[in-house]
């Protein structure tokens, strides 16, 4: 198996070491790679679309139903954990995701595109599909909430790091896509490679299962994963192509907008992990999707009744700091889970999150053309029936007592 050479330390043994190489360590610097490469390449995306290859809404459709189909074969990281360790399968898809990335602008057209932006995707979905299952065996379950909320805002600061040097130099050095790309990928890759030479290859207690598995107790965190990949694909394909085909915001605009974005959620995320903590998965689930859905019913707002570009640029803020409550749907599942289960889980629930994602954007950007405020209209429609389902989580979710109705019928055979 790939990576079984270097030097194996299980979580005990690795507790006692300093901070810096410790398992929760390793992930903050994973964390702070992939932003680096994605962030950027989303941030330049939509100008570099229709500057370079005259991009509408129809192409943006289909660029990211292309994107999107490594997400719907994330079930594939079971098959290749029975070759290469999940440290190290990780680390492997954070490369190839900062290689396509950063090879993006050399290829403007709607073939290259789409070739590079696949293969840009199967590293950061493999690479996500991974990392969730790491995040789940390595961090205990009590310090779970606010580690996780800790690491999303070590992306965020890696997104801020990478947005801020884009608003301050974009125009002032007069910057190509080219090189901003070459740039945010080989940074992505260099971390990536330091990390597998680094750090040892870290042992959890519990060996994961090594095929796909669905259980019927799982049964409401599956639809929570599909209603969270159907909403979220709305707003990542369409919201920012809003700004730039409405309003016309510019690279360092848009950038700008995304900085904003990311300092919130520095400052919100590790707050939302403790209120997770507090307040349970349910009550932070229910605020996410009553908030989400007055965004999007905004957002159609913008197209119905004319408001203007602040209004876009609030709602667009708003969004991000509720899809960043978002990591309560992994704190249940690891409540309710059996601890070999996490791995072959997580493959099965990114698949099951990029069902909608693969056909969604290409269909709603023909429907974009027609009535973008219907659009959101349906995100909004999502985000309600999400709040239905987070109603039926319990209050103490654990194996045995995964919803609302576990209480009154006997366990399914599994």
């Amino acid at each position: 198996m790939l990576g079984d050479t270097i030097k194996r330390v299980g979580l005990d043994e690795a507790r006692q070491l300093p901070f810096h190489r410790q398992p929760v360590f390793l992930l903050f610097l994973m964390a702070f790679a992939m932003p680096i490469a994605f962030s950027v390449w989303s941030a330049l995306l939509n100008n570099f679309v229709i500057e370079a290859a005259g991009f509408t809404g129809v192409e943006i459709g289909w660029l990211h139903t292309v994107r999107e189909i490594p997400g719907f074969f994330a079930i594939g990281v079971i098959f290749l954990i029975i070759f290469i360790r999940e440290q190290v399968l990780g680390l492997i898809s954070l490369v190839l995701l900062g290689v396509a990335s950063g090879l993006t602008a050399y290829f403007p057209t709607f073939g290259g595109l789409l070739t590079l932006t696949l293969l840009s995707s199967i590293g950061f979905h493999y690479y996500e599909t991974v990392n969730q299952s790491l995040q789940l065996q390595w961090l205990k379950k009590e310090e779970a909430p606010q580690a996780l909320g800790w690491i999303t805002a070590v992306g965020s600061f890696a997104s801020l790091i990478a947005y801020g040097l884009l608003v301050v130099t974009w125009k002032s050095f007069d910057l190509s896509y080219e090189f901003v790309y070459m740039t945010s990928g080989g940074i992505c890759v260099a971390v990536a490679i330091f990390c597998f030479f680094y750090y040892p290859q870290f042992e959890a207690p519990n060996p994961q299962i090594k095929k796909m598995i669905l259980r019927k107790r799982y049964w409401l965190y599956y639809l929570l994963q599909f209603m969270s990949g159907a909403r979220r694909q709305i707003f990542i394909v369409f919201a920012a192509f809003m700004m730039v085909e409405r309003f016309g915001f510019e690279v360092h605009e848009v950038t700008a907008l995304f900085l904003i974005n990311y300092v919130a959620n520095m400052i919100f995320a590790p707050l939302i992990g403790r209120a997770i903590g507090v307040y349970g998965e349910r009550n932070m689930l229910i605020v996410e999707y009553v908030g989400l859905t007055l965004v999007f019913l905004a957002y159609g707002g913008i197209y119905y009744f004319g408001w203007g570009v602040i209004v876009g640029a609030v709602l667009y803020v708003a969004n991000h700091l509720f899809f960043s409550m978002a990591f309560a749907i992994k704190t249940y599942f690891q409540k309710i889970a059996d601890p070999q289960d996490i791995a072959p889980t997580a493959a099965v629930a990114f698949t099951i999150n990029h069902i909608a994602a693969v056909f969604l954007p290409a269909l709603l950007g023909y429907l974009w053309v027609v009535s973008p405020g219907g659009v959101f209209v349906l995100a909004a429609m999502m985000a309600a029936t999400s709040l239905g389902l987070a109603c039926l989580i319990p209050r103490d979710p654990c194996p045995g007592n995964e919803t609302l109705f576990s209480r009154f019928v006997a366990r399914p055979a599994e």
